[in-house]
């Protein structure tokens, strides 16, 4: 056992907070079988996997169960960070929960949770306002995608132009952010990025 996970135990049998430890600390600790420190990790990160979660889904219970999924996976995984570390374990859940969204989101493709026809009518005409006399060319649909209609409206794209517009174009995540949490090409982004702009577009001009 490394001195780390020696610290930890210590002040688990103390009864000490953990709360200044790092993540990597508490990895170390939950991987040698400390399920307090684990239950840590999980308090401490668990708001985060939620909010990117709520990109994709809406429903309350199911962004409790993407989170369960997620930290399930850390759980079994967490010998894999521990040899492989490259990347901060913020990272490292990250892109976890984002591949677990996508994951679902291929699931749910013939199911979309927002589909367009559940824009209202009021909806439409609101939208309509926001776009008229816009003409949409270049990126002028980005500053359109961050508002209250942008669920309803990524919910008609693909899993992989949803996941792009979603982490670039709301959260505001870099390429290089992007690639590292999907695991895909700073140049595959960028290409995925261009056509789901298109598409998106596409679904705009319904209104205009």
């Amino acid at each position: 056992m490394d001195e780390a996970v020696e610290e930890m135990n210590l002040a688990v049998a103390r009864s000490e907070p953990m709360i200044e430890h790092s993540d990597d600390h508490l990895v170390a600790a939950a991987t040698a079988g400390n399920e307090q420190a684990f239950e840590e990790l999980f308090t401490r990160h668990r708001y985060r996997v939620a909010r990117i979660a709520s990109r994709f889904f809406s429903r309350v219970e199911r962004l409790e169960d993407i989170t369960q999924e997620v930290f399930t996976k850390v759980y079994f995984a967490l010998p894999e960070y521990s040899r492989a570390r490259g990347g901060s374990f913020l990272a490292w859940l990250s892109r976890i929960t984002v591949n677990s969204c996508y994951d679902q989101l291929r699931h749910d493709r013939r199911r979309p949770e927002d589909a367009i026809d559940s824009i209202t009518e009021e909806d439409a005409v609101r939208l309509r306002a926001r776009l008229h006399p816009v003409q949409l060319d270049g990126n002028s649909e980005s500053s359109l995608i961050s508002r209250d209609l942008a669920a309803k409206l990524l919910a008609n794209l693909n899993p992989d132009d949803r996941i792009i517009l979603a982490l670039m174009d709301i959260d505001g995540c870099s390429v290089g952010e992007i690639a590292e949490m999907t695991g895909w090409s700073k140049s595959k982004i960028k290409v995925r990025a261009h056509r789901a702009r298109t598409s998106l577009r596409g679904i705009l001009k319904n209104y205009l």
